[in-house]
């Protein structure tokens, strides 16, 4: 594996506990060092035990931030710890419990750690459960091991399996491996002992299994519980035990993996989001190149902070921007008849603060009495709040103080038809942040906006 940027991802994964997960997890990154010695590995836990960081730690060296910090898109690279056995690791947190309400996505982990900038093998030990860390820890896999030790561990197996079928992820990195096996059962018939059992019972269900196991011992159970209060590897620890030599079998397959993946699932994840960045950014500067940067009433250009209101017509043939002041002048003058004299008032503020939580809705109707215009105010969620028509006239004011109708102008510029009359269509005006109004075009934003646009146009009343 050449892309040393993008590490190797092992998640080691279970419902169940007590089935020798963190003993795997932490076991195989120092074997595969051990193996390797020129192959980077990392590893780092999302349950709250600690045991990673019991193993590793340096005493005295210099706190960089922990797993907390990681999902808190501080680079992982940065984070990592020099441990000891050449492991490095980023250490555990308390604090995770706190965090999973903010994260919402199974993607967000792959996220970072394709541009974490973690070289080699990553290793990720995580909760007896499915929650969201360990969903995220799931994608972000490039092979999951899953130690089974009982019939009930195996049952569990099969949230995971539904879980990489639910986002559409391949089975095909999903590895059970049975661990913690009783070497002195046997049983009668084909089956002579658990290993073989697990096994069996595993590829009737479909499950894909790796060739060795992990064997229980008393010899590495009090590598874990001991006087020191610390937790020994096997490696130099259990020299001579079977399962000394099973984790060097396990560690030589998975090194074999790695070497033949050539891409691994952070690079790909990487490319993928640059190709997704190019295309948001091709998807943005094309809605922006359609838009009318300056405001329709007064001209004034949207970039200077003046640009309060998006407008769009439902079928996309004209959008833009209109200065705060302009479309809130408009509202308080032409829709609710506050004059001038009272711009300072409150009910002049009361349609302004209303304005900036509304959605207003301009379509061309019919009704009997000549031209007019629905005009609408919706919330931002898309309920219906207000309906009034109004008649447009090309200009209001008496013969000496003749003005341009703002509301005639409004739809002229957005759904001009023929013989100066206006075409079927519905204009939709939304509230942005002045400070940066083309970001309701970004793609997220401009989703949640067109997913609007279409609730209220099929909730407007059909008219004759």
């Amino acid at each position: 594996m050449e892309n040393h940027a993008y590490p190797y991802v092992i998640t080691v994964s279970s419902e169940k506990g007590g089935v020798g997960k963190t003993t795997l997890a932490t076991n195989l990154a120092i074997f595969l060092r051990a193996l390797h010695e020129e192959l980077p590995v990392s590893i780092f836990s999302f349950d709250n035990h600690f045991s990673v960081d019991k193993m590793f730690e340096f005493k005295g060296q210099a706190p960089r931030g922990n797993v907390a910090d990681l999902l808190m898109e501080s680079p992982g690279c940065d984070l990592l710890h020099t441990g000891q056995y050449g492991i490095n690791y980023i250490p555990s947190s308390s604090d995770l419990a706190d965090l999973k309400g903010a994260i919402r996505s199974p993607m967000t982990l792959a996220r970072l750690l394709a541009q974490s900038r973690i070289p080699g093998v990553l290793i990720i030990d995580t909760r007896p459960d499915l929650d969201i860390l360990t969903q995220n820890a799931l994608y972000a896999a490039d092979r999951v091991l899953i130690p089974v030790k009982d019939m009930s561990s195996l049952e569990n197996c099969r949230n995971i399996f539904e879980t990489f079928d639910k986002r559409g992820l391949d089975r095909k990195s999903l590895s059970l491996i049975p661990c913690l096996i009783d070497e002195r059962i046997k049983f009668d018939g084909p089956f002579q002992d658990q290993k073989g059992l697990l096994r069996a019972y595993a590829i009737n269900r479909g499950y894909r299994c790796v060739d060795t196991f992990i064997s229980k011992s008393p010899k590495v159970e009090s590598l874990n519980t001991n006087p020191d209060g610390r937790i020994y590897p096997i490696l130099t620890h259990a020299k001579g035990t079977d399962v000394h030599g099973q984790f060097t079998e396990l560690a030589r397959m998975v090194l074999d993996e790695i070497q033949a993946t050539a891409e691994p699932r952070a690079l790909l994840f990487h490319q993928w989001q640059t190709a997704e960045t190019d295309r948001k950014k091709a998807a943005f500067y094309g809605r922006m190149s359609g838009v009318k940067q300056e405001c329709l009433f007064c001209g004034r250009q949207a970039g200077n902070g003046s640009a309060g209101y998006f407008f769009e017509t439902a079928d996309r043939g004209a959008s833009g921007f209109l200065d705060t002041e302009c479309f809130d002048g408009f509202l308080t003058a032409n829709i609710y008849g506050i004059g001038p004299e009272q711009a300072t008032s409150p009910a002049a503020q009361m349609v302004r603060d209303v304005a900036r939580d509304s959605v207003f809705v301009c379509r061309p109707v019919e009704n009997g009495a000549g031209l007019q215009v629905e005009f609408s105010r919706f919330s931002r969620e898309g309920s219906p709040l207000q309906r009034k028509d109004f008649p447009v006239k090309e200009f209001e004011g008496g013969f000496l103080s003749r003005e341009r109708s703002k509301l005639h102008l409004l739809m002229t510029e957005t759904l001009a038809g023929r013989e100066n009359g206006f075409r079927e269509g519905v204009l939709l005006i939304h509230p942005v942040n002045p400070r940066e109004p083309e970001s309701i075009l970004q793609e997220e934003r401009y989703r949640e906006f067109t997913r609007l646009k279409r609730t209220i146009v099929e909730q407007l009343p059909a008219r004759d």
